[in-house]
């Protein structure tokens, strides 16, 4: 239960952020970024793109990260799509691009923190940078900053040069924070699969 609360929160807290950085009018990386900058361009849903870019990544998380995570990540995905057409109903945060992009990324990364410390991501690059420091030890905010900073690319063209320099320090940030924690998500990750292994061994 504890978890599922942590869970509701982490994409309470990631849902306020990407509000931030839409009245910012930048966008971030990962899949939250294409579906912001496809919202933009299209005229859509965050939340309709959202859902639709991530069904292939579903796929990748089963295959390598097991069922428990693909469930969990499903749920997440679903958690925010619909609680940022919730936090769609408040008035518009106005403020600069630059604030929006450190406050709007600072709280993301919080955000995303709490969810992978609670074995969930938000699809897409997460699951990869998730697999990646199960593996091999990589720093997940790194890992999560050179896919974002490409994603960033692919959408100046809904946003143009100056929103996606704002952008791309929106990812600084978030990189930032969920480097900050990766100690503990490292920790928390490898206790349950500790306690995992040794259901299994016992069953």
């Amino acid at each position: 239960m504890q978890k599922i609360l942590n869970m509701i929160l982490g994409c309470l807290i990631v849902s306020f952020g990407i509000f931030i950085l839409q009245s910012s009018e930048i966008i971030t990386g990962g899949t939250a970024g294409l579906a912001l900058s496809l919202s933009y361009t299209a005229a859509a849903s965050f939340a309709l793109m959202f859902l639709l870019i991530n069904i292939p990544f579903y796929v990748l998380a089963f295959f390598k990260m097991g069922w428990k995570f693909t469930i969990s990540t499903i749920f997440a995905v679903t958690l925010l799509s619909g609680m940022s057409e919730i936090v769609q109903l408040l008035p518009a945060a106005a403020m600069h691009p630059l604030a929006g992009a450190v406050i709007g990324g600072t709280i993301i990364g919080l955000g995303l923190s709490l969810l992978f410390m609670n074995g969930s991501s938000l699809g897409g690059a997460n699951i990869l940078s998730l697999f990646l420091q199960q593996k091999y030890g990589w720093d997940p905010g790194r890992t999560l900053f050179i896919f974002d900073f490409l994603v960033i690319l692919t959408g100046l063209y809904s946003v143009g040069l100056i929103r996606g320099i704002y952008s791309v320090i929106s990812v600084i940030f978030i990189s930032l924070i969920i480097s900050y924690f990766k100690s503990k998500i490292a920790d928390k990750n490898n206790k349950e699969e500790t306690s995992y292994n040794e259901n299994t061994a016992v069953s």
